[in-house]
């Protein structure tokens, strides 16, 4: 296997791009025209050829996406989402492509601001057919210094309703709120204008769909504003 496909050049794509070029020639599709020349641009067909298949479009457009690959694609082929959400888009690829299409879930618990620190992790699941593969690519991302989590996909968004949905609402709470850089700045205030700049970097279609996708987030954020309820009640007092 010395070439693989990614469907969608955004940020996090464009990311995926540098992460699979280090052991791959990289075909790529975007609905979009990619304004790089030394991206191999193809067509979704062309795409669609490639043994692997990753998926990197954004989680509101990843079902009419599906769909429409589902009567294209030809068996054999492996198709691996990174969606930020997990219970979702098992859903509609188990729902949608030939029962003969391999299906790996992942997610890469870091983003073109995050990867260039140490300590990145990839949750994966063999979601069908795909126990070879599956290990190729985990000894792939193993390779490169990327820690594998094995687990499933409503343990996954149940995890991370708290760790990434709650880090996103908080980054955008406070951005809203504004915060100025001072000369006697604390460690935990640099800590907050971190916070900020890793997720208000993504886009505001991906910090809603973190929220909405996930079917662990309402009852997140429902106990973050009880939880601010009660600290402001009890300074009140």
């Amino acid at each position: 296997m010395n070439k693989v496909s990614i469907i969608g050049f955004g940020r996090f794509g464009a990311m995926l791009h540098a992460l699979l070029s280090k052991g791959f020639v990289v075909d790529v599709y975007d609905k979009n025209s990619i304004d790089n020349s030394e991206i191999n641009e193809v067509s979704l067909e062309e795409a669609l050829k490639n043994d692997t298949i990753f998926v990197a479009v954004p989680i509101r457009d990843f079902e009419d996406l599906i769909i429409d690959i589902s009567g294209k694609i030809k068996s054999g082929k492996t198709i691996v989402d990174v969606c930020s959400v997990k219970v979702f888009p098992k859903k509609v690829m188990l729902d949608n492509l030939p029962v003969e299409t391999d299906i790996i879930a992942t997610h890469p618990l870091f983003g073109p601001d995050s990867l260039k620190d140490s300590g990145s992790v990839m949750t994966m699941e063999s979601v069908r057919n795909s126990f070879e593969r599956y290990n190729f690519w985990k000894n792939y991302f193993e390779s490169q210094n990327i820690t594998i989590e094995e687990i499933s996909a409503d343990e996954h968004d149940m995890m991370a309703a708290r760790s990434q949905g709650l880090t996103h609402f908080v980054g955008r709470v406070i951005d809203d709120f504004g915060t100025n850089q001072t000369r006697i700045d604390t460690e935990g205030y640099k800590a907050l204008h971190k916070l900020v700049s890793q997720t208000c970097n993504d886009t505001w279609d991906l910090f809603e769909d973190i929220q909405n996708y996930n079917p662990y987030t309402e009852k997140m954020i429902s106990e973050l504003n009880g939880s601010f309820k009660k600290i402001s009640e009890i300074i009140e007092k």
